[in-house]
């Protein structure tokens, strides 16, 4: 009897040292009611769910030990909603109309602050399509727009690669920095190597190099970029993404 109460009570104490992560959620969109949405995660090169919930009267909740910090996606059937950071703590995700956030938690509150940020420079890029119809109305010279726009256009582009690369380099040695790189590549039909993937790849520390995802986006952008370039005997590049996309591309995070 005494060692069955020994081992209940190591038991509990082992329960209660474990990590876990708790999720609350609230959505004003009267249409997600009823649905059923899961927490995701790329492991072992698949994506897996980590748990599920059912909207009830704009409320959901997720839960569960936490093993390791790792970011995930919200999904609400096969389409990825919106990036969480699972880790210790109480993690708050609101969804709405007009934005959706993921706060309470350190890695959360950087990740969302820095998609707020990107969000911006989007839509500063976005806006100049509206000041092109507007200058045309206005009667402006179509070259001359075209030279004041571009110019700006190129400026807010240089601002999104070294918002974009900054935040990536900081986080190199967590999850931040492979899951924003994720996001970032996402949006290539299959693996390449631009000028920003090089600078970052330049810099990276040893631990972001062996992320799993990341090495194997390089090693296959690598390969492509051979065969464009002729040298081995492959005609095409392959579209195939090294693994599962956890996350949605960073132009689409979070939708509006």
């Amino acid at each position: 009897m005494n060692k069955i109460i020994s081992l209940f009570v190591a038991a509990l104490v082992f329960t209660s040292c474990a990590k876990t992560f708790n999720v609350q959620g609230s959505s004003s969109i009267s249409a997600l009611d009823g649905s059923k949405l899961y927490l995701k995660a790329l492991k072992d090169g698949e994506m897996k769910t980590i748990d599920s919930c059912d909207v009830v009267h704009g409320k959901f909740h997720f839960t569960g030990l936490l093993d390791t910090v790792c970011m995930a996606n919200l999904y609400m059937g096969d389409e990825g909603i919106m990036p969480v950071v699972l880790e210790e703590g109480d993690i708050i995700v609101k969804l709405d109309n007009a934005t959706q956030s993921v706060s309470g938690t350190p890695m959360n509150d950087s990740l969302y602050k820095f998609i707020d940020q990107h969000r911006q420079v989007t839509n500063r890029m976005n806006e100049l399509s509206h000041r092109q119809s507007q200058m045309l109305l206005d009667g402006i010279d179509e070259d001359e727009i075209d030279r004041l726009l571009n110019k700006e256009a190129a400026q807010i582009a240089k601002e999104e690669d070294e918002l974009v690369t900054k935040f990536i380099i900081n986080n190199f040695d967590n999850v931040l920095g492979p899951g924003v790189f994720m996001m970032v590549t996402s949006q290539y039909r299959f693996p390449i190597l631009t000028p920003q993937i090089e600078d970052i790849m330049s810099k990276a520390t040893d631990k972001f190099k062996n992320d799993s995802y990341v090495s194997d986006y390089y090693q296959a952008a690598q390969e492509n970029e051979a065969r464009m370039n002729g040298m081995t005997d492959a005609p095409q590049p392959t579209s195939a993404q090294p693994a599962p996309q956890p996350v949605a591309p960073l132009t689409n995070v979070p939708k509006q």
